[in-house]
């Protein structure tokens, strides 16, 4: 089994980009970056996906984590890696999917529910777990299910969190959140990025310093 470790960063907080275009990708790059974040997931599901990652990775690929999110399938994978993505996110576990962006280099971060699913996806190497949906379990669920992972397992809160309740998720244990419409909606100018992701990353210091 192979395992790319998850980075160290001043802060865990991943834009989610659902629905960006490429003529957009790289000034909410610029906006996000200068705000605070250190990665950028653009979901396979939005328009031209790979052509943004590519325009984002050449513009900060040597000082950020970009990839891909709803990565389904080995192919995937493929797509975002020659886009120069070096993120694999899924809102599901597919082991053969996990090992082959692990073998690839590639940061991954699988979505789990459940023990069951958890202790499969360290077991297949994931970097690190998105509980997903976050807002099913809350942070006391959350908190219960890491009690039994490994003391390093890298656990990421995404669905439902944002500047209001993420200090909750802090005071549980979690570090790491995946941000989607909190930070980025389609149709959002960068003026409107850079006012959410400014009030995410003061919530997540914030909360942080208080923890």
């Amino acid at each position: 089994m192979q395992t790319v470790a998850w980075p160290s960063l001043r802060r865990g907080l991943v834009a989610i980009l659902r629905g960006i275009t490429p003529d957009e990708a790289e000034a909410m790059a610029d906006v996000l970056i200068e705000e605070g974040f250190e990665v950028l997931e653009v979901p396979l599901n939005s328009p031209d996906p790979c052509t943004s990652i590519a325009r984002m990775v050449a513009r900060y690929g040597d000082h950020a984590l970009i990839g891909g999110g709803t990565m389904l399938s080995v192919a995937d994978v493929d797509r975002v890696a020659a886009a120069g993505g070096r993120l694999m996110i899924s809102p599901n576990i597919r082991p053969d999917v996990i090992r082959h962006a692990a073998g690839l280099g590639m940061v991954t971060m699988p979505g789990v529910l459940t023990p069951t699913e958890a202790f499969a996806a360290l077991e297949a190497g994931a970097s690190g777990l998105k509980f997903f949906p976050a807002n099913l379990l809350g942070p006391q669920g959350i908190a219960a299910l890491m009690a039994v992972l490994p003391r390093d397992t890298v656990v990421g809160a995404v669905g439902g969190v944002g500047a209001t309740n993420m200090a909750e998720y802090i005071r549980a244990g979690v570090t790491t959140f995946g941000l989607g419409a909190s930070v980025y909606r389609p149709g959002d100018g960068a003026d409107v990025v850079r006012q959410k992701a400014r009030a995410l990353v003061t919530a997540y210091d914030q909360a942080m310093a208080a923890a």
